[in-house]
């Protein structure tokens, strides 16, 4: 079950209005209220928002939530108690509507369930596993240089057309439909997607992390357009979008490990494969924070 912190003698907000663009007293496309005001908040996501692995892991949680991941550190930096964390590991923008049976063997609530008509900021990190990111990097990798192996590259594009190009560009009208779905749900919430950090830099690091160089790009420019899909779902529809990928630009995979922001396919300690470790949602928090409080 979610982790829910209830706030008493919250005063209510001021009304939420969305303005134009270019607004003199707003500098982000939304008019909300300062950060201070935000009464009650909940979080949904996949494992790069539910942060598996990560200690403090909630006891008996069946979604892998890490007390330190990035929406707990918003909330905790916010002093926000009305908190709710319904991420879930491995989870699809269908497990948002409906249950989810997680890798545990649990089955856990819609994470829509945890929005409220008086929810007045909800973040959003969701499209991942929609469109495979986490088995494309597993196809990328190869225990032998090149040519003994198969590239990613080559195999994702067999007809010269990229199939995750197609699926990204499928899955793009679903960023809306969850938007609406949030507006429908809690029409006074401050919306924020949260894009996917910096996975492995250009060219990779081959052997240390063992997925050729080509195909290093390769899987980079797969999360580069997620999330410049994502960014461009979140101005149509008028909400905020938090761009992680130049931040943790030095600290991807490749990076020495005591500034490595993305566990590697042989994570450290407190990590799981080729997600961010607790330095990554502390910058994911800091960026969420930058946004919500400028």
């Amino acid at each position: 079950m979610p982790r829910l912190l209830r706030r008493s003698g919250v005063i209510a907000c001021a009304a939420i209005a969305f303005t134009t663009v270019g607004t003199v007293a707003c500098a982000d496309t939304q008019d909300m209220p300062p950060a201070a005001d935000y009464a009650s908040y909940v979080a949904l996501g996949d494992s790069f928002t539910s942060g598996p692995g990560i200690p403090p892991q909630t006891d008996g949680d069946p979604c892998g939530r890490s007390a330190s991941n990035y929406p707990t550190l918003v909330a905790t930096d916010l002093g926000i108690e009305d908190f709710v964390d319904a991420s879930c590991g491995a989870a699809t923008s269908l497990d948002f509507a409906m249950p989810q049976t997680t890798f545990r063997g649990a089955t856990v609530p819609p994470q829509y369930d945890a929005l409220r008509p008086d929810t007045e900021l909800v973040t959003v990190g969701i499209g991942g596993n929609d469109i495979g990111l986490v088995q494309l990097a597993l196809g990328c990798v190869n225990l032998s240089a090149p040519p003994d192996g198969a590239s990613c590259a080559i195999t994702n594009t067999p007809d010269g057309t990229d199939r995750v190009d197609a699926a990204i560009d499928a899955f793009a009208p679903v960023y809306t439909t969850v938007i609406d779905e949030i507006r429908r749900r809690s029409p006074e919430a401050r919306i924020v997607l949260v894009g996917y950090p910096t996975g492995i830099r250009d060219g990779g690091c081959f052997p240390e992390q063992r997925i050729w160089p080509d195909d290093a790009t390769y899987l980079q420019e797969k999360i580069d357009r997620l999330n410049t899909v994502m960014r461009e779902q979140a101005e149509a529809a008028d909400v905020d979008y938090v761009d992680l990928r130049d931040s943790s630009r030095d600290h991807d995979v490749c990076a020495d490990p005591e500034t490595r922001w993305m566990a590697g396919l042989q994570p450290a300690a407190g990590s799981i494969p080729l997600h961010p470790n607790a330095a990554g949602h502390r910058n994911a928090a800091d960026q969420v924070l930058a946004t919500i409080t400028d």
